[in-house]
């Protein structure tokens, strides 16, 4: 499979020059094509593949690139889903895929793939699962997909009886076809992304596909609290349990401050050292795919207990002068803000703002009873303010976060929480979420040096 092909591969960065990689010594005529021009590329990068006879064509995607000799699409996520060449494929009858899709195909047989979807709290859940697994289980277990570690990047490395933990993003659903693991979890849906898939149906439907593909001998874990989730998952194939922080079910659930599964004590939640009731969720979502595959409550215990949160995720940065500073840049939807808000007692100073997509700021009203103040920022900047500003809360406005964020901490006091949750996505200024998040925690380094 995908042997002596000519294949166009839409898009650069991590996925698409992974993926030029291994077609390329698969014998496949490979083009790969990206609308930033060369001199913004990584040039080692733009070299090896040149090297290794890819194509590449920079600076646009010519209407006459694309034709019927092609026999793949391999279309980086975070192309848009309507682009040109995604349409015309379809008009020609060339397959799209990505390269989750591609390197599902090439795994070789007896590898265990587990793989989680979700709007909110995957990466965290993703990355749990994993160090539980690498304790229990050694170099046997991989961790790969939008965590930040291409599929294509690892899967020559497995072999049988090997296990592969992936998060799976709804931009890589989209050009799912066959992609089927072994073990799949769904966190929660709600509204996000409606930018790019235009619906919260659609949007849904994409993260969902690899749920059907699932047989009978698969297992689908599912959060039964959440009502999208039921519904859209109705009629999987797959085993499927369930776990909930709301009630006592049969699967795996909270009572008394303690996690059980099946009836069994597994853990105290006391001993859990992330913050908020979400984050319980991703320990309860990561100790069931755990239990699928055996693993110790001693083991799990050991690596929960010892858990401090993925960086940029409600991210503990420092405590300045008794303020508490939380990096929480991958808020990227006003669904995380709130779960962010909720999982601090204390007063709280905001950082909220940035690309506008015109989010309902009013979905925060209910959470927003610890704000003492909020610095807004970003091309929405206007907007937060005219918003916080009718709660008759505190708002300071600059477009940049550098040039509001001292004047934020003067307005602060011991004990406070200053917080940047912006509840939107930052490619207003910033190229991704995470420099932003780099951002916040070299401004509180600065403070800690003063």
């Amino acid at each position: 499979m995908f042997q002596n092909n000519k294949i166009l591969i839409l898009g650069f960065a991590r996925s698409g020059y992974e993926s030029a990689k291994v077609l390329i010594e698969r014998g496949n005529e490979v083009y790969l094509n990206d609308n930033k021009p060369e001199e913004k590329q990584d040039p080692e990068k733009v070299k090896e593949l040149r090297d290794l006879g890819v194509n590449l064509i920079f600076g646009s995607h010519p209407d006459d690139l694309l034709d019927d000799s092609f026999q793949y699409l391999v279309k980086n996520p975070g192309v848009p889903i309507n682009h040109k060449y995604v349409v015309k494929a379809r008009e020609l009858g060339i397959e799209v895929i990505n390269e989750v899709e591609m390197c599902y195909r090439l795994l070789p047989e007896g590898v265990k793939l587990i793989a989680i979807t979700g709007t909110n709290g995957k990466t965290t859940t993703t990355t749990l699962t994993y160090n539980i697994m690498k304790k229990a289980y050694g170099d046997k277990v991989y961790l790969a997909g939008n965590i930040g570690y291409p599929f294509s990047s690892i899967f020559k490395k497995v072999k049988a009886g090997d296990i592969i933990v992936m998060e799976v993003s709804a931009q890589q659903g989209e050009n799912l076809v066959k992609f089927r693991p072994n073990v799949g979890l769904v966190t929660n849906f709600f509204p996000a992304h409606i930018d790019f898939f235009n619906t919260f149906e659609y949007y849904k439907s994409v993260k969902s596909k690899m749920f059907f593909n699932q047989t009978e001998d698969d297992v689908a874990i599912l959060n039964i609290e959440n009502k999208d989730v039921m519904n859209e998952l109705k009629g999987i194939k797959s085993k499927v349990k369930y776990f909930s922080s709301q009630n006592e079910i049969n699967g795996i659930y909270l009572k008394d401050d303690s996690i059980y599964y099946f009836g069994e004590k597994v853990m105290d939640v006391n001993d859990i050292k992330i913050k908020g009731r979400h984050n319980i969720e991703n320990c309860m979502a990561s100790i069931a795919i755990a239990k699928e595959f055996d693993v110790s409550n001693e083991v799990i215990n050991e690596v929960i207990g010892s858990f401090r949160g993925v960086e940029h995720r409600l991210e503990y940065v420092a405590t300045v002068d008794g303020r508490d500073f939380y990096n929480d840049t991958e808020a990227t939807n006003i669904k995380c803000t709130q779960i962010a808000l909720s999982s601090f007692n204390n007063p709280i100073l905001i950082i909220l703002g940035g690309l506008e997509r015109n989010q309902v700021l009013e979905d925060l009203t209910p959470y927003m009873k610890n704000v003492k103040a909020v610095l807004s920022i970003g091309q929405c900047r206007e907007r937060v303010r005219e918003y916080v500003e009718s709660l008759g809360i505190k708002c300071i406005t600059h477009e940049f976060l550098k040039d509001g964020f001292k004047e934020l901490y003067d307005l602060s006091n011991e004990g406070d929480v200053i917080l940047l949750s912006p509840a939107t996505a930052s490619w207003d200024q910033y190229k991704e979420c995470e420099e932003r998040g780099a951002e916040f925690k070299e401004l509180v380094s600065k403070l800690k040096e003063d």
